[in-house]
């Protein structure tokens, strides 16, 4: 049983598989670390920008999917690494098998949460830079701060305040206005 799992051994994609639904859990290395449900200003602000995206590749007829939690993204199996990204969009449609996108996705926003602001800041910019995600987000509603990290072109950690227009790097004309994010937590 996994509960039972020694903190040296690492988890298998088997047992990750067999965690039960109503449990958020991501894998880093091969050690599984759980998640708290989401609050509501981390629901009203996901569900904002993903409209936001979606809408505009629709609008584009673009090939690429928007994503968002809970849905696996599988970045190594060696040690087993798994993690779900709050928003995502993947663009090769050979990454998606069904059940999770298996490899880096084009961009990712995460939605800080106040129990673990050090996994979105430290922990999953390193795997997400070394994995070969494009361009990710960090979005803090607490600090109302947007930290964009465009690897392609070794920007990194430039920030914004929630009032500003933000551009997705990944598209030519694709741009953020957050000041309707803003007006949703007022």
């Amino acid at each position: 049983m996994l509960a039972l799992q020694s903190q040296l051994e690492s988890v298998t994609l088997k047992q990750y598989e067999e965690l039960p639904d109503d449990i958020r859990a991501e894998v880093f290395e091969g050690q599984i670390f759980y998640m708290s449900s989401p609050s509501q200003n981390y629901q009203m602000i996901s569900m904002e920008l993903s409209t936001v995206i979606n809408s505009y590749i629709k609008s584009k007829k673009g090939d690429c999917r928007v994503f968002h939690a809970p849905f696996d993204v599988k970045l190594d199996d060696t040690p087993l690494t798994i993690v779900q990204p709050d928003i995502m969009i993947v663009c090769d449609k050979d990454k998606l098998d069904g059940k999770r996108c298996n490899g880096a996705p084009d961009f990712i926003i995460e939605i800080v949460s106040s129990g673990n602001p050090s996994d979105d800041y430290i922990k999953k910019l390193y795997y997400y830079k070394n994995y070969g995600v494009r361009e990710y987000w960090i979005v803090d509603p607490i600090r109302k701060i947007i930290t964009v990290n465009y690897f392609e072109e070794n920007r990194i950690n430039v920030q914004y305040d929630f009032w500003s227009i933000i551009k997705v790097n990944i598209y030519e004309d694709l741009y953020i206005d957050f000041s309707s994010v803003m007006e949703m937590l007022d």
